[in-house]
């Protein structure tokens, strides 16, 4: 273990294996903060908390068990990665409020109105999604931060992220399963025409914004979305991937209302409808202000290399999804058919 700088800043965070969490809590402890994590124990994806972190197990979602497992004790931050609704919301105010001088809200940059009516996206555009259930819950969960930092001064911070990837998880809907048929030269579903915009944040890059945050007492009652300027087509995004892997790349371009139709009970239908259909490019000059020390280091170009580098040293983790992939081959399938059914009934003029 490594010895503790009892002046150093302390920061809890809730999560902390995860996809976006777990890159900053690394940088966490690279700056020389005192980091604890707060989880059930279940590290996922095998990512593995760095030396000199200290594992506090308790359940987030259960009031007495969070409460026991926090008695006594106080941070100078609470990183807060579980939280979705407003329930979460108003316990996290009730039981962490008390235990921390900033309380940092993950919400997600879906909380914008779609589509977005002018771009790029600043903290000050409409927030709203009658498309997408997730992101309405998380507004529900800000609007609950803005009541008790507005009523009591509830010393809160909101971060949005948007499509935060890192080297176990591609930003991809289907994640690795897309990924091997693309390797091996089955047509991969798209949404749309694959030409609408998209913004890709490595959670290395997120994790250097969030981080500058933390301790910050002009960061309290703000609200920063934290994103890259990696700015690509979802075809391009699959196109190179496939030029990395070195085989062409099979697109098929789906209407983003038939994945609802096809696949109902698949996470990512929805989101596909309510979120990453829409154009979205974001304007990051409020972090830059706060945090000058953050920008894009890992383009997409550059970090595939490591996606596939992860992927070849971790087969039993990135190995295609059965039912992922037989959703995939599903869309694949109606797209065909709804094609051969248009060309059977449409008139010869549309046919030329």
């Amino acid at each position: 273990m490594l010895e503790r700088d009892e002046a150093a800043l302390s920061v809890l965070y809730i999560g902390g294996t995860g996809t976006i969490s777990a890159s900053c809590v690394r940088l966490s402890v690279e700056s020389g903060m005192r980091v604890a994590v707060l989880n059930r124990g279940n590290n996922a994806k095998g990512r593995t908390l760095p030396d000199g972190v200290e594992s506090i197990t308790g359940d987030v979602t259960d009031e007495a068990s969070l409460t026991a497992a926090l008695e006594g004790r106080s941070f100078d931050a609470i990183v807060n990665f579980l939280s979705y609704d407003r329930e979460d919301a108003e316990r996290a105010v009730r039981v962490l409020g008390p235990l921390t001088r900033q309380y940092v809200y993950i919400s997600s940059a879906s909380v914008y109105g779609k589509p977005v009516l002018q771009t790029p996206i600043t903290e000050s555009t409409p927030t709203h999604n009658r498309f997408l259930s997730y992101a309405r819950a998380k507004l529900r969960a800000e609007d609950v931060m803005h009541e008790a930092f507005a009523e009591h001064g509830f010393p809160m911070t909101i971060v949005r992220p948007s499509h935060t990837y890192d080297d176990a998880n591609p930003p991809l809907a289907g994640d690795w399963t897309v990924i091997d048929r693309i390797a091996r030269g089955a047509e991969v579903p798209v949404h749309g025409d694959g030409t609408s915009l998209w913004t890709l944040t490595h959670a290395e890059d997120f994790a250097v914004g969030l981080v500058g945050l933390l301790g910050n007492p002009r960061a309290i009652g703000e609200t920063f979305h934290i994103t890259g300027d990696d700015v690509w087509t979802w075809d391009q995004v699959h196109t190179a991937i496939a030029d990395a892997l070195g085989v062409p790349a099979k697109l098929v371009h789906v209407p983003s209302e038939l994945y609802p139709v096809v696949a109902p009970d698949w996470f990512w239908s929805e989101l596909l409808v309510g979120d990453l259909s829409h154009s979205a490019v974001f304007d990051n000059s409020k972090i830059k202000r706060f945090v000058p020390a953050f920008g894009q280091r890992l383009t997409f170009h550059r970090a595939i290399r490591r996606l596939l580098a992860w992927r070849e040293a971790h087969p039993e983790q990135t190995a295609a999804d059965p039912t992922t992939d037989a959703v995939l081959e599903r869309l694949v399938t109606a797209y065909h058919a709804s094609r051969e059914v248009f060309e059977a009934h449409a008139p010869a003029a549309v046919q030329a």
